[in-house]
């Protein structure tokens, strides 16, 4: 058990140093780049005094748009194909399914070279070549972790949450495990966007479907995160005051009041939230996980460390979960899978980079020792290299 700044906290402080590191790294990435952009506009800027104001700051909206883009890129493992003829794969993945025997290795290499939007076209062109659903195929030839992989591939990304969180809750039991890893990790936008298609999908409000299988501050604190209203920005009047009712909320206070925790957590903004963190440590003498570790327990504590987490970093926090679905007894392949194809075109390079400083080893060789197969291969291929 966690007692004191000295305790675990120490462990926690030095992850966190880490996650700061890759942040500010990443954010000079990107300040270079808009400096950059900027150099090459700038000189523009004094021989075109008569352009209005207005087209100078559209362009700079532009040009920021175009480098967050470009970093988002550069931090995915699975990129766009340079060389892309949705036809020629489509007959290409035919090939390999066609005659005795399934050329596995030929379908991996080739979708997972493949953006997810590529991958999509390919899907409409098999069907206008050969009349036939490309998914049916691939499950007919496929088989187990290999086969659910591929297809999870296959599935545009928001259909791929919307189902993965249908089958979570419709299932026998509750996963409560994905509920808190897609809600804790989406943006605001991605969740609203989540709400409209599971009802687009299924015909029911995703709202009354978690409620109708969650109970107490576990179920709150996923309603909330389904509204999508966190605020916006740093409410700099708020830092010290939130950071004092979490304090009377928990570790000054005999008992906890859970509410306040999911009130907070779910309603400020991610860059806010770090500010609080960061003044709760000066206030009580501990991290905001360590508290909530003794303060909370079961799905709510799970919840609202998931929550803390991404607050701080989205990639540290599925770099720890892809660990720990790897670490011990047995190999949780669903998460292991769900976060190897969600992030690969997202930041999976700066989840390997932090798994590394983390854990002492590389994604990939946990990867290699923990799976096999085809199964493996196509996990290695989404991950991009090894760090070791």
């Amino acid at each position: 058990m966690c007692t004191g700044a000295n305790g675990c906290g120490a462990h926690a402080r030095t992850r966190h140093t880490v996650t700061r590191t890759s942040e500010t790294f990443s954010e000079w990435v990107f300040s270079r780049s808009v400096f950059l952009s900027f150099c090459c506009y700038a000189p523009s800027l004094s021989s075109c005094s008569q352009t209005p104001i207005s087209s100078h700051l559209e362009l700079c909206g532009f040009l920021l748009t175009v480098v967050s883009s470009f970093i988002t890129v550069n931090m995915a493992s699975i990129r766009p194909s340079g060389n892309f003829n949705s036809s020629e794969d489509a007959e290409a993945l035919r090939k390999a399914m066609r005659g005795l025997g399934t050329d596995e290795d030929a379908i991996l290499a080739l979708l997972t070279a493949r953006s997810n939007a590529q991958r999509q076209e390919i899907k409409t062109a098999y069907k206008t070549l050969f009349g036939k659903d490309l998914i049916s195929d691939l499950k007919g030839e496929l088989g187990g972790k290999f086969e659910t992989l591929i297809v999870a591939l296959m599935t545009p990304p928001l259909e791929y949450d919307v189902s993965s969180l249908r089958n979570a809750i419709k299932g026998a039991g509750t996963d409560e495990k994905v509920l808190v890893q897609i809600l804790a990790s989406r943006t605001p936008d991605q969740v609203r966007q989540i709400v409209a298609a599971y009802r687009k999908e299924y015909d029911d409000d995703l709202e009354e479907d978690i409620c109708g299988d969650t109970s107490g501050h576990f179920k709150r604190l996923l309603v909330v995160l389904l509204q999508a209203n966190r605020q916006r920005g740093i409410q700099e009047s708020e830092i010290e005051n939130d950071a004092q009712v979490l304090f009377q909320a928990g570790e000054k206070k005999f008992g906890t009041d859970e509410q306040m925790f999911v009130t907070i957590l779910g309603n400020r903004s991610s860059e806010h939230l770090r500010k609080v963190f960061d003044a709760y440590m000066k206030l009580s003498g501990y991290e905001m996980e360590e508290s909530i570790k003794r303060e909370t327990s079961g799905s709510l504590r799970d919840l609202l460390l998931a929550v803390v987490k991404c607050a701080r970093s989205v990639p540290t926090y599925f770099a720890e979960t892809l660990y720990y679905s790897m670490k011990g007894m047995g190999t949780d392949d669903d998460t292991l899978i769900r976060v190897m194809v969600t992030r690969s075109e997202v930041d999976m390079m700066d989840i390997r980079g932090l798994f590394r400083k983390l854990f002492g080893t590389s994604l990939h060789k946990m990867i290699k020792g923990d799976t096999s197969g085809d199964y493996r291969k196509a996990l290695l291929l989404l991950c991009g290299g090894d760090d070791a």
